[in-house]
């Protein structure tokens, strides 16, 4: 015979294996300040951000007038669209930049890696890459366009110091991605330094010192523990560089300076196409698709970096 002891004064209030649990006796009433708290904000992404996609996705499949109502159209938009030669060579341009401009990670992660082994100074270079980031694209691009000018640019006067002839960057479509891509290469170079400098700070130094033990090297190292436990910083920078680079409008409108430069047909990029068939043309409806399919590609850029991701980042 068992007995089971409790306190004097008090009942076990634990229920048993028959008795059912106990009930709340009144619910939990709606917290208004916190949809008071949220409003602004959502109010906001509706006003800036849903709105506007509804509003575009909506005139893409219209033939938009400057003034008035517009008309339905259908899928004329997109059809026109996918048979025009200027927006496979967009496309094509707009590719090409995105993975030269890609190569540059790769640079970000060796000198974050250098910036890293320095006893002083380091603050200092950080601050010295970082300059660009802060800068207005428009200020940029007005500098660089002096730089690589054909006539009296600083770039064609060092290459004749050493015998080389000079081109007209920003005025022969051969050479125009590329010369967007070296500018868009040094503007994204602070922040991928900044996010790939944080990656570096937290790898463990016994990692090193464990490596150095077994006899590892800086090279071994690098390629064995630096990249391995790098790699989601990597990740994170060649997702944000490639929307980025996707959008890319701003390096064109301004290094190609005026209408007359007869690299503008050659140089086009997908969101430069845009601009010129919604606010030159004022083509609004084929300007709505050109920005949808602009948003598809970069989802399905995003969606493969983050199917490959699994194979290459490692989170541990």
């Amino acid at each position: 015979m068992t007995s089971t002891l409790t306190r004097p004064g008090r009942q076990d209030s634990r229920p048993g294996p028959g008795s059912p649990l106990p009930t709340r006796r009144r619910r939990r009433g709606i917290d208004w300040w916190a949809f008071a708290m949220i409003g602004p904000a959502f109010i906001g992404l509706a006003v800036l951000y849903l709105w506007p996609f509804v509003s575009t996705f909506a005139k893409s499949f219209m033939d938009v007038p400057v003034f008035g109502p517009g008309e339905f159209t259908g899928l004329d938009n997109y059809v026109t669209l996918l048979t025009d030669e200027d927006f496979w060579l967009a496309l094509r341009n707009s590719a090409l930049y995105t993975a030269l401009v890609l190569l540059g990670i790769p640079i970000a992660v060796v000198l974050a890696a250098l910036i890293e082994q320095v006893a002083k100074g380091r603050t200092l270079y950080r601050i010295l890459f970082f300059l660009p980031v802060v800068t207005l694209p428009v200020a940029v691009g007005m500098v660089w366009r002096f730089i690589l000018n054909g006539d009296y640019g600083i770039l064609n006067y060092l290459l004749s110091l050493v015998g080389l002839p000079g081109e007209y960057w920003v005025a022969d479509a051969r050479f125009t991605i590329y010369a967007f891509a070296i500018v868009g290469i040094w503007m994204g170079l602070g922040i991928n330094l900044i996010i790939l400098g944080a990656g570096l700070q937290s790898i463990p130094l016994d990692l090193y010192e464990a490596s150095s033990l077994d006899g590892a090297g800086r090279i071994r190292q690098f390629f064995s523990i630096t990249l391995p436990l790098l790699s989601p910083s990597i990740f994170f920078v060649t997702v944000l560089t490639t929307i980025s680079a996707l959008q890319m409008f701003d390096l064109v409108f301004v290094m190609l300076g005026s209408v007359n430069n007869t690299a503008i047909d050659g140089s086009k990029t997908i969101v430069y196409l845009f601009y010129e068939a919604a606010f030159v043309q004022f083509k609004q409806g084929y300007g709505a698709a050109i920005a949808i399919v602009l948003l598809l590609l970069i989802m399905i850029a995003t969606v493969i970096q983050f199917r490959l991701q699994k194979r290459w980042v490692t989170y541990d």
